[in-house]
Parts: C-alpha cells; structure tokens; sequence
C-alpha cells in the first residue's frame, strides 16, 4: 500500500509562485525506462470535479501536463527522496483548488490511480 502525503499548499497572490511536494512511501518505485510506475497530480477546484494537472514517471523519462498549466507548472522527482514536486510559478485564481497527488500508471484519467494523498490547499488572491 502506498502512502502520499501532499505539502507545500497555502495562500498568493496572482502572478506568485508556489511548490507542492508529493512524498511517497510504502513501496518500491521502479525508475526502468519501460516501467509506468508514475505519480499524477489533480486538482479540485471549488465546486467542481477533479482534474488532471500533470504526471511524471518514476524514470523521469515521461511528463505530460494539462494545457492549462504548460508553461508555468513543472513537475519533477527526487528519486532518493522518493518525492515528487510540482513548481507552479504565474499563479492564476482560476488555480485555486485542492491539489492531489496520484500514484499510478501514466494516465490522465484520476480513475487509473489506485492511492491518493489527502490534499493540500492552494488559494491564489487577486
């Protein structure tokens, strides 16, 4: 069973930055260049469903993100640390969500993640 716990969460301004770290524990993490072994991160903004953000394998060799967020978010790896962060830099309101992280196959769909973190809020002012 794989453990997640979210951090880095809180409050800024529009145009601000902030990174969310994803430590995860509990199993091993396969790093091969074939293997699908990824950490996805979702948000849930107010009233609103859950949606992908982006993902990175444990490789390292594969990112993908929401079109949304290309260009301002990045998501990396620790691969020591076993973390996984995600720097968001130009901050919008419209980013203000719960934000998750995933632990899962390379996948967009929240569906395909089997373990989930409990959530850490990012609320950006205007």
């Amino acid at each position: 069973q794989v453990q997640l716990v979210e951090s880095g969460g809180g409050l800024v301004q529009t145009g601000g930055s902030l990174r969310l770290s994803c430590a995860a524990s509990g199993r091993a993490f396969s790093t091969s260049l074939f293997s699908t072994d990824s950490i996805g991160w979702f948000r849930q903004p107010p009233g609103k469903g859950r949606e992908f953000v982006a993902v990175i394998s444990w490789s390292g060799v594969y990112t993908y993100y929401a079109e949304s967020v290309k260009g301002r978010f990045t998501i990396s790896r620790d691969n020591a640390k076993n973390t996984v962060y995600l720097q968001m830099n130009s901050l919008k309101f419209e980013d203000t969500a719960v934000y998750y992280c995933a632990s899962g196959p390379r996948s967009v769909r929240s569906n395909d993640y089997e373990s989930w973190g409990q959530g850490t809020q990012v609320t950006v002012s205007s």
